[in-house]
């Protein structure tokens, strides 16, 4: 493993759309709110980020870590949507770790290439409806997807985690994922389970399969608190997966994993939760300000209960 500390600092490009402008405020305001908490939570208000290297089954995993300059943290893996780490999951791991936690956010795309895999502009460009697109999600997607690919992952940045200073081994571990970064989650509540305490999907795609292998059929090993945040119009294309997701946690005999939570959050959009999103084809945003923080605040909520 090897590392290079860097002090948390704003980018400017986060600063050229408004709604991004929105979630830096928010962020620092959230370590405004932690400083203000108690002298443990004050020491948010210094988040140093690290440029850090992993290494996996499968090679080197480049990745960005995050935490509290003083004391000692619950340790959370964030994994990314299909544009991979970049500034605005970089934003991500500041403003939780301004919360009190040690945050991991892995390029899962390591296998292919380091991050940032998307420019700014590719993001802000990008059409899921072209066969170009399709092709290149795929191809980054290809290598990931193999067998045993995402357990291996899991396993090795929850050692990761263990093995940091600033991380207190005695509490569990969580784990957050938006879009393709839902089913990581749940392969890694699964593969992970006697160290993840919480676990919180964002618009997850494909949590809910026909296939043998779909994510949903991993919660029988599951024995962390969920939190699934659905986007409404994944709903309405799929309608049937919140309650297969309900009937699952609910059937379990772990009360963590009894005491889950499914929420649709209503007049929301695929991709809703992160700011970077591409508008969509009516030239209206994708991301939504107000129902994101009220999912952000559920998430500290699961993570406050499960892991602090």
């Amino acid at each position: 493993m090897s590392s290079e500390d860097k002090h948390s600092t704003e980018s400017d490009g986060l600063l050229n759309d408004p709604s991004r402008r929105d979630f830096v405020a928010l962020s620092a305001a959230a370590v405004g709110l932690a400083a203000g908490a108690g002298s443990a939570q004050a020491a948010s208000m210094h988040i140093v980020e690290k440029d850090v290297n992993i290494q996996t089954g499968d090679g080197t995993c480049d990745a960005a870590y995050f935490y509290p300059a003083a004391g000692t943290h619950p340790g959370v893996i964030i994994w990314t949507d299909i544009f991979g780490l970049r500034r605005t999951f970089r934003q991500f791991g500041r403003r939780l770790a301004a919360s009190g936690y040690a945050v991991l956010v892995p390029n899962p795309f390591y296998r292919t290439a380091k991050a940032p895999v998307y420019t700014e502009d590719e993001i802000a460009h990008f059409d899921f409806r072209s066969a170009d697109a399709r092709k290149r999600m795929q191809a980054d997607t290809g290598p990931m997807d193999a067998k045993g690919a995402i357990e291996t992952d899991a396993k090795a940045h929850v050692q990761f985690l263990d093995s940091q200073p600033q991380v207190d081994t005695s509490k569990k571990i969580g784990t957050q994922g938006y879009c393709m970064g839902g089913p990581l989650v749940f392969r890694t509540v699964a593969s992970q389970s006697d160290r993840v305490g919480a676990g919180a999907t964002f618009h997850g795609g494909g949590l809910v399969t026909d296939h043998p292998d779909s994510p949903h059929l991993l919660i029988p090993q599951f024995k962390a608190q969920m939190y699934v945040a659905i986007a409404a119009s994944d709903d309405k294309r799929q309608p049937d997966a919140k309650d297969k997701l309900k009937a699952g946690f609910q059937a379990s005999e772990v009360p963590a994993v009894a005491k889950s939570t499914v929420i649709v959050y209503t007049g929301t959009f695929h991709g809703w939760t992160v700011p970077d999103m591409p508008h969509q084809p009516n030239g209206k945003p994708i991301y939504n300000r107000a129902e994101a923080e009220i999912a952000w605040n559920h998430l500290l909520k699961l993570y406050s209960a499960n892991l602090a």
